[in-house]
């Protein structure tokens, strides 16, 4: 059986939605995921491999369907087309999962589909987001004074024009209530294996990831992918103050001490900061002395201990422990390399 097909048998519709006694007792949830035109195709089709092992190997854990602004026939950015029924009404799902994409700039243009958002995610319905679905989420308002994430290359975007919700770019998922987001297309694999471990436990969790041969939690955070692009260049508003940063990591560079360079409260930098680079300082700084601390490592002329000296690191634990982060392996692994 395809996966295309194990979507469809077990696809859910109006007349159905309404789940039967057995299942409620079983813990069956239902999920709406929501798309549009030019959708990434892997927002969604990632988390619904998921959900498909999750219940292959617990029959009743989960029923789904894809929904979109529009019935019928829906092209992702790839140009496939699926087939999608129309927007659900609330109360007829226990999750909505929205996909992300290049046309989630359309979606949040239109006031229409904001007001259904805000009327879908009432009440006790538990809301998650991939990609940039986030920005939909946040520009309905759900996430207002909540933590969040989106893809790396949309947190410039984000962080400027929704300042009240506490991004976090570097995090490849984050919950905060009955909200969840994630970052950027197959991070939503990784959020839909979290929502596995909540609704079923973490023993299902890892056999779905085994099955799916990804890793149940992901190595490192969201920046060991995005190379820091926008720290890497040499123009933008913080360009200069970043150069001196790479030259002097063995001082310290607080957010404090930044800002009184870039002549700026800090408040105002922190904000400034993460718009136009998509970072944290904090997290900025912590990778310029990591990639300093790999590059060193990597030509084997220094040992560990000197090379956190050199690269600003308290001692070398603190090192290990940033590299973990966010690259996935300790110091010794690069030096052996």
């Amino acid at each position: 059986m395809t996966v295309a097909t194990s979507f469809a048998r077990r696809a859910f519709g109006s007349n159905d939605a309404v789940p039967t006694f057995h299942a409620i007792m079983a813990g069956m949830h239902r999920i709406d995921v929501i798309v549009f035109p030019g959708f990434q195709l892997l927002d969604a089709a990632g988390p619904l491999s998921v959900f498909e092992v999750a219940e292959s190997f617990r029959p009743g854990s989960y029923r789904w369907r894809v929904a979109a602004p529009q019935a019928g026939a829906v092209a992702a950015s790839a140009g496939i087309r699926w087939q999608a029924q129309g927007l659900p009404r609330p109360g007829r799902f226990d999750t909505l999962l929205l996909a992300g994409g290049d046309g989630v700039d359309q979606v949040i243009a239109q006031p229409k589909l904001l007001r259904w958002l805000q009327r879908a995610a009432a009440g006790r319905v538990r809301v998650a987001s991939v990609c940039s679905g986030s920005l939909w989420l946040a520009a309905a308002g759900l996430l207002d004074g909540r933590r969040a994430t989106t893809h790396w290359c949309r947190t410039p975007q984000f962080a400027r024009d929704h300042p009240q919700v506490q991004l976090q770019p570097e995090r490849i998922h984050v919950r905060d209530g009955r909200f969840w987001t994630s970052a950027g297309i197959s991070a939503g694999i990784d959020l839909a294996l979290a929502l596995v471990a909540h609704d079923h436990g973490e023993m299902l969790a890892r056999q779905v990831a085994q099955q799916l041969v990804v890793y149940y939690r992901r190595p490192g955070g969201q920046s060991q992918f995005s190379q820091m692009a926008q720290l890497q260049r040499g123009e933008g508003r913080f360009a200069t103050l970043l150069d001196e940063v790479r030259s002097q990591l063995a001082q310290r560079h607080g957010v404090a001490e930044l800002a009184e360079r870039a002549r700026m409260s800090p408040r105002h930098f922190a904000r400034a900061f993460v718009a136009e680079t998509g970072s944290t300082p904090a997290r900025a700084v912590e990778r310029l002395r990591a990639e300093a601390a790999r590059t060193a490592l990597a030509s084997g002329t220094a040992s560990v201990q000197a090379v956190a000296r050199q690269c600003g690191y308290a001692n070398p634990e603190t090192m290990r422990r940033s590299f973990v982060r966010l690259f996935g392996l300790p110091p010794s692994a690069v030096r052996r390399l």
